[in-house]
Formats: C-alpha cells, structure tokens, sequence
C-alpha cells in the first residue's frame, strides 16, 4: 500500500533529489521523460527536461517517479509556467513510497479500449451492507465438514464452542432484522464487537492486519452518528458494559456472518461463569472461519441463488494504467457499491496489435460526489502479456533493470 512521506523525510528527499542530480521520469504519449530539479525546492518545483519540450503546457498534470536507493517514490504536480525550457511547477504536498507499483502510470493511451466483468457471483440481497468484499471459500479448519448438512455444521460447532462459553447463539437477519444496539452496529461495521471483560474496557486497538474488530473509537463513532453528543460517549461506554456486567455477563462477543458485501447474520457467545477466562482472540479466529463456513455452505445450499445477477462487461472510465495496475471511475449508481476493495474483475485490454486477458483485483476505493474511483491490481498476467503491455505502455523494449518486474516483484 502506497505510504505517504511526512514532512522531514519529503525535504530530505528532495534535497537528495536536487543534490545527487536524481533523474525523475515521466510518460507521455509513450515517450520517456527525464527531468532533473534545476534548484532546491522552495516555493516551486524546477524541472529541466534538457531539451525544449512542445509537447508540454501550464495547466497540464505530471505523475512524476524516481527511485533513491531502491525505494520508489511517486508524486505529482502541475505546470504552472514554462520559461526558457524550463518547467516551474508546484510543490506536492504528498510524495508516496512503499508502492503497489514499481512503474509509472501513463494517461491511457487513444486507441487502447478496456472493458471489465465481474469474476465469480454477483448478488443482490435483502441483508445490510458493507463497504468491504468478503471471498467465501472452503475454510481449512473445517475442510472436513458436510457443508450440506447445514444442522450438522451448527451441531459441531455447539460441541466445540461449549469449552469456551457458557452461551452460544446465531441470528439470521433474514429472519430478524438487526434491533439491538450490538445488532445496529455489527451490520453497520461488518466487524466483531469483542468485549473481553464487560469490568474492563472495549478493544482500543485491532491487531488484525484487515481490520476486523469494533475499537472504541468505532463503538464512540457510532454512537454519535446516533445523535449522542460528543460529551455523553465516555459515560454511554460506560453505562453499555455495566449493563451487561450487571446482567452477569462476564465476557461477550458478536462475529458478523458475512457473505459478499453482505452482513446476513452473526455468531454471539458470551461468558457468565465467574473464574472462567475470558474470550480470547483464538476462539475469536475459530469463530470468524465457522462464519466463513456457514456462509459457504448456505451458498451450496441454495439459500443465495434468487438473488444472483448476471455479470455483464461494463467500461469505466481509465484514468490511467501502468505496467502492473489501472486506476478507473465510475459514476454513482447502485452498480458502484458492488466495487468493492478485494473484489476481483476480468479485464480485456484491447489494443490494436494484442488483446489481452488478465484478472485485476481491487485494492484502494474512493469516491467524490459524483464519482468512485478504484485502484486495481494486475494478478498472475502471462509473462508474454506482461512485456507486450510494458513495451506497448512505454514505448521501448524491457531491460534488466525492469527485471523485478517480470518476476512478479511490483
């Protein structure tokens, strides 16, 4: 995930950059430019291309890339004159590194044409929803399950969950719609809420690399979209687990069942014995795969199909397009909130020398008023494909420094 750089380290780079004459490249109608800062950065950028450059105005956009000691870093800025060949641009007030991407994006070129589909099902269901994708597939914990025997499965895990918690429950949001407050906000979220000692605190931090637990500044988030005024939410946390403690309820927590962008339920166990442990994360990772195994299995089951929709190719608008990604938009409609990041799409790349096939996996979204806008990834592109789009992007032949790239490294 592309990082930005803070403040200190942006000077630096750019003093690196004006001191070590760094060369900083950028694609054009499939010609490579290299500028070189002809001052220190201050007010604004000097660029000098080394040679008169027609094809450049004020006003025109530049995606600018350079590489200091291995670290690829990304920023962008305007034209805001051109004098005496020279480019006097203006400062970024972002550079990123740590990129998705180890090439340039390029504005897509005229005569390439781009179509999308979706990969897998697409469903339009009844159940809350959520901003994130969630692939469904067999669970390694439970590979050895009868995910047919639907009654089976909740058995088994009843058995298993009984070690842990003194209560066990799931709830179906076909069947009930979500009232309560642990409701309201699991299917709002599509993240556990986990209180593991109603005495204590909720969760201040999530360890999970996707984020998937309610912190309290979730929980405190919430409560103001509710209309509870930013000076009641300490003391609303506060009333919220001592109500549970007051109702014997030692340790808590409530797994959404997710299938898509889809809540279609949850798991809550809870724990009333006193001296018992409290729920730990470990029973928190085995629940997340029973939800995940739940919601396969109800897949094979059927319980999903009258709300299948057929994948049509649809052609956003391709903003730009490097050797390893894209970025496209698409205008809002009810069809823009089934892009969601992790979300996988099939891409024809149509040029007029190749055609070529390649799975893209969304990895950023964001959204204006009018627009959502999605990062995609290129995934296991063929390595024959890889060097027609490199070469066909910017326009010259792959050498071994682009080696990285054809190992998969990007």
């Amino acid at each position: 995930m592309a990082t930005p750089v803070k403040r200190i380290e942006k000077e630096f780079l750019f003093k690196a950059l004006f001191d070590e004459k760094l060369p900083i490249m950028h694609i054009k109608d499939r010609i490579e430019y290299i500028f070189i800062l002809e001052k220190p950065v201050k007010e604004e950028i000097v660029l000098n291309p080394g040679r008169f450059l027609s094809k450049f105005k004020p006003r025109d956009n530049l995606d600018l890339l350079f590489n200091y000691r291995g670290q690829v870093i990304d920023f962008v800025v305007d034209i805001k004159n051109i004098k005496d060949d020279l480019l006097y641009c203006t400062v970024p007030e972002m550079l990123y590194k740590n990129l998705d991407r180890n090439f340039l994006r390029v504005d897509t070129p005229t005569d390439i044409k781009i179509m999308f589909t979706f990969r897998g099902d697409r469903y339009n269901l009844g159940f809350p929803k959520v901003n994130e994708y969630e692939d469904i597939g067999k669970s390694e914990m439970f590979r050895n399950m009868d995910h047919h025997n639907l009654s089976g499965l909740v058995k088994q895990m009843t058995t298993w969950m009984s070690s842990y918690a003194d209560g066990f429950k799931i709830v179906n949001f076909k069947d009930k719609k979500p009232d309560e407050i642990e409701e309201r906000i699991v299917s709002e979220y599509g993240k556990t809420l986990y209180i593991p000692s109603t005495a204590g605190f909720m969760p201040r931090s999530d360890p999970y690399p996707k984020k998937r637990i309610i912190t309290e500044e979730l929980f405190k988030r919430y409560l103001e979209s509710t209309g509870i005024g930013q000076g009641f939410l300490d003391d609303t946390c506060a009333r919220f687990l001592k109500s549970k403690l007051d109702n014997g309820i030692f340790s808590d927590a409530w797994v959404p069942i997710l299938f898509h962008e889809y809540v279609i339920g949850y798991i809550h166990i809870w724990v009333t014995k006193e001296g018992r442990p409290p729920i730990e994360f470990s029973v928190l990772d085995s629940l997340y795969e029973f939800a995940k195994v739940l919601a396969f299995s109800l897949k094979e089951n059927g319980y999903f199909e009258h709300g299948k929709i057929q994948n049509e190719p649809f052609a956003g608008r391709v903003l730009d397009i490097s050797a390893s990604g894209l970025l496209f938009s698409y205008p809002h409609s009810s069809f823009l909130m089934t892009l969601l990041v992790d979300s996988e799409l099939s891409v024809n790349i149509s040029t007029p020398k190749r055609s070529i096939d390649v799975t893209a996996r969304i990895v950023r979204r964001f959204k204006d008023k009018t627009t959502g806008y999605f990062g995609c990834r290129f995934m296991h592109m063929a390595p024959e494909d890889k060097r027609f789009l490199f070469e066909y992007l910017y326009g010259r032949q792959i050498d071994d420094s682009d080696a990285l790239f054809l190992t998969g490294q990007v």
